[in-house]
């Protein structure tokens, strides 16, 4: 192994994330682009990593529960794809809403927002759908209240008379998240200022 090969290993091992998914841009200071490529190339050669998409790697890895190797943990391919091309990403609305509990529907494919391009992606088997969004929505990427924008914006207008969605964002966002919400509540459609002062205003204030 040389000097480029062995400090992307370190640097990976000292993330200490073996979910974690890397690209070139990670270790630019490490070495110049085609002395990173080719470390990368031998590293994956060699089974140190695997190459799960264009441009992106990560650590092999075995899963516990099925006993053969895990797929790439597709959060951290996100992740890896928005410091690669410099964009923001964010979950469609249809995820948020289902991780916050708002609804039982499954997504049917992998659909985020992003204000770069409207692409297609392939990683690990996956179909990765990345659909230009305005910067009223993106603009909220990497905030604590980003989910809580994206599924409003799926649930749509008729969520400020859903008493449970209220309920369930009341009872279930720390209090961070509802500070940043409100911090911010002018940027959000004019029906979900309503839904977002109900939900972040004292209990005994509260719609």
């Amino acid at each position: 192994m040389n000097a480029v090969a062995d400090m992307i290993v370190r640097r990976v091992h000292a993330h200490g994330q073996d979910k974690w998914v890397c690209t070139p841009k990670d270790f630019l200071d490490i070495g110049s682009r085609a002395a990173v490529d080719q470390a990368l190339s031998r590293l994956v050669k060699a089974g140190h990593f695997r190459r799960v998409g264009h441009g992106l790697y990560d650590k092999p890895r075995i899963s516990r529960t099925l006993k053969r190797p895990a797929p790439v943990d597709l959060d951290a391919a996100i992740s890896a794809i928005a410091r690669r091309d410099n964009i923001r990403i964010m979950p469609d609305g249809i995820v948020a809403a289902n991780r916050l509990g708002l609804t039982n529907a499954v997504p049917a494919k992998a659909s985020y927002v992003t204000d770069g391009a409207s692409r297609t992606l392939k990683v690990d088997g996956w179909t990765i759908h990345l659909k230009h969004a305005r910067p009223s929505i993106t603009n909220w990427a990497g905030r604590p209240a980003a989910p809580v924008v994206q599924a409003l914006h799926w649930l749509g207008a008729h969520a400020i008379d859903d008493a449970r969605v209220v309920a369930i964002l009341r009872n279930r966002l720390p209090d961070d998240i509802k500070h940043d919400l409100a911090k911010d509540i002018h940027t959000l459609p004019g029906w979900a200022a309503p839904l977002v002062k109900s939900i972040t205003a004292p209990a005994e204030t509260a719609l």
